[in-house]
């Protein structure tokens, strides 16, 4: 009867190596699959120099900041011996967060610079298309110029919300 009692103890232990030997394999070809795949897409290794190289290469993505000028501009504009009204809300937009501090800090200086500017725009030009882009990069130097004999950093574009001439 000792006899049958001692012969299964070896079969369960060729079951539990089995068992292991499996489990091993799995893991191995999972790890191997995710490594291929990030081979394959171009990803490269994790740890790898070549992705920490292409990072530091690229400049990193900056989104902009916009302020309104709360009150619009209003001004008269010269029309062929008449006279006619110009009303533009503005916002500026930049990419450094300084640069609009600095605009807001020395709004009251640009808000004048910039009425004398679309005051002295001709009612033709103002509408066209292109007499808006022209007045949108005059206001701009306008702007910038401003902010550059006050030392603060320049802001990216100037973009009209409401214009109206009648």
């Amino acid at each position: 009867m000792a006899e049958n009692t001692a012969a299964p103890a070896p079969a369960k232990k060729g079951k539990l190596k089995l068992i292991i030997m499996l489990v091993v394999i799995i893991v191995l070809a999972v790890a191997l699959s995710v490594v291929g795949t990030l081979w394959f897409l171009g990803g490269g290794l994790p740890g790898g120099g070549e992705g920490e190289r292409a990072s530091t290469s690229e400049p990193a993505f900056v989104a902009s900041s916009y302020i309104d000028l709360e009150r619009p501009l209003v001004t008269t504009v010269q029309a062929q011996g008449r006279q006619r009204y110009a009303q533009v809300h503005l916002s500026l937009e930049a990419s450094d967060p300084a640069a609009l501090a600095a605009a807001e800090t020395h709004m009251p200086l640009i808000r004048s610079q910039l009425v004398m500017v679309l005051g002295n725009s001709e009612f033709s030009e103002l509408q066209t298309p292109e007499g808006r882009s022209a007045l949108a990069e005059q206001l701009l130097a306008t702007v910038n110029q401003v902010l550059e004999e006050e030392g603060e950093p320049s802001i990216k574009r100037v973009l009209f919300r409401n214009f109206v001439v009648q």
